[in-house]
């Protein structure tokens, strides 16, 4: 029992046995005593009381964000059993799922159309404590998942936001009107007029498959066992990463590719600034003070910059005039380490001389720049035919993705930037 409740009940006795002690009008000296002494231990009680009360007001708090939260914790913890080594030997042998993979596969199949074996995105983390035999697939790159996009991924570093949809298309309004305010000019006058609340949308659709393929050995499939699980999932990390990456920013927007965040700025309509001139901290600042000035930042702490690493490395030489003071010294003072990302997603032009281009971005609002739409799961498939003579296992992954921005106002390219 609560103690606000105990309490409460204590402090009914007391007000019911005043109550019949108070209308005696030759009360003993036992009895008024008695009165005296429950007095106090009301005013006593009424403090505990609240104390409790805000006691277990915490508590209660404490429990609902647990409850809110178990259930994400709950798929957690199922999701992290899930085996792709069984998604192998199905596929392979015919051996029927067991355990939490069985009970994932049953869930998605229902949710969704698969032609496959699906596979939750979370079945992609690189789980602690298993390896890979020495001379079994050695994958370059090794990438856990985090919220659907890997934490080192160019993407996730600019602020992206992967959106899990079941199915359709996904609109995200945006309003692009606001309601006008204004002074009434005189006592008898009529302040600002009514202004449409207009909104547009940002459309994600299914349009856009990216497969992988990955072989596995007779050979391996029996010297590795279950350590090929984590062996595949890093070999298909790894390729997405790569591959999404590129699309997200340079995707051509043709031949099955999503329009990328870069090579649709002119679609897409956000900012841009042709500096043709020699790359410099003065170029990323102004800027910078761009998003300030339209509230999509406070500063520019809030602002991630992507460039290109032979922007970093002109930038590092160039000194200013008489001081050991470069302009990526003065570039960091106002975009920390940690909110530059390098990467050759950032274009290069080879020319005379050579131009890099730079993409800035802002989050506003807790809203995301822009938005990686995922549809449902990995749908693993088996090809039992091609390679079957060596005997070997061919995999393809199957995931459908979208790319599309939110607030123009939170994205900005900065175009030929001389390094050299």
């Amino acid at each position: 029992m609560l103690e606000s409740v105990k309490i409460s009940r204590r402090q009914s006795e007391i007000r019911q046995a005043l109550a019949g002690l108070v209308g005696k009008s030759d009360a003993s000296e036992d009895e008024i005593r008695s009165m005296e002494t429950m007095d106090a231990e009301y005013r006593t009680n009424e403090t505990r009381y609240r104390a409790s009360l805000i006691a277990e007001d915490n508590e209660r708090r404490e429990a609902g964000k647990d409850l809110e939260t178990r259930g994400d914790r709950e798929c957690a913890d199922l999701v992290s059993k899930f085996e792709l080594r069984q998604v192998a030997l199905a596929l392979d042998e015919g051996r029927a799922l067991n355990g939490q993979t069985a009970e994932i596969v049953t869930e998605m199949r229902a949710k969704g159309g698969y032609r496959g074996i699906p596979v939750p995105w979370g079945a992609l983390e690189r789980r602690a404590g298993e390896t890979v035999a020495s001379g079994i697939f050695d994958p370059k790159q090794v990438r856990p998942v985090i919220d659907r996009l890997f934490p080192d991924s160019v993407a996730a570093r600019m602020g992206g936001q992967m959106i899990a949809i079941d199915s359709g298309l996904v609109e995200i309004p945006l309003t692009t009107s606001s309601v006008t305010a204004g002074w009434a000019a005189n006592e008898t006058s009529n302040v600002a007029g009514p202004t449409v609340f207009a909104t547009t949308e940002r459309t994600l659709s299914p349009e856009q498959n990216l497969g992988i393929q990955v072989k596995l050995t007779r050979q391996s499939m029996k010297q590795s066992g279950d350590a090929l699980e984590q062996a595949v999932r890093r070999d298909i990390s790894g390729t997405m990463q790569t591959v999404l990456d590129s699309a997200v920013f340079n995707g051509a927007g043709a031949a099955g590719v999503p329009l990328g965040v870069i090579a649709g700025q002119a679609t897409y309509a956000y900012g841009t600034t042709a500096v043709s001139a020699a790359a410099s901290a003065a170029a990323f600042r102004a800027v910078a003070a761009t998003f300030i000035g339209a509230n999509a930042a406070n500063g520019p702490g809030d602002v991630r910059v992507l460039m290109h690493p032979q922007t970093w490395s002109y930038m590092d030489g160039q000194l200013v005039t008489n001081t050991a003071v470069s302009q990526w010294d003065l570039h960091v003072k106002n975009f920390s380490a940690g909110n530059n990302v390098l990467s050759t997603l950032a274009t290069l032009t080879v020319g005379a001389p050579d131009t890099s281009v730079a993409l800035l971005t802002t989050n506003a609002g807790g809203v995301a720049p822009f938005v990686i739409g995922a549809w449902g799961g990995i749908d693993m498939i088996r090809d039992p035919y091609s390679d079957a003579q060596a005997g070997m296992l061919r995999l393809t992954a199957l995931a459908t993705f979208d790319v599309n921005i939110l607030r123009s106002a939170q994205l900005h390219l900065l175009t030929a930037l001389t390094v050299e």
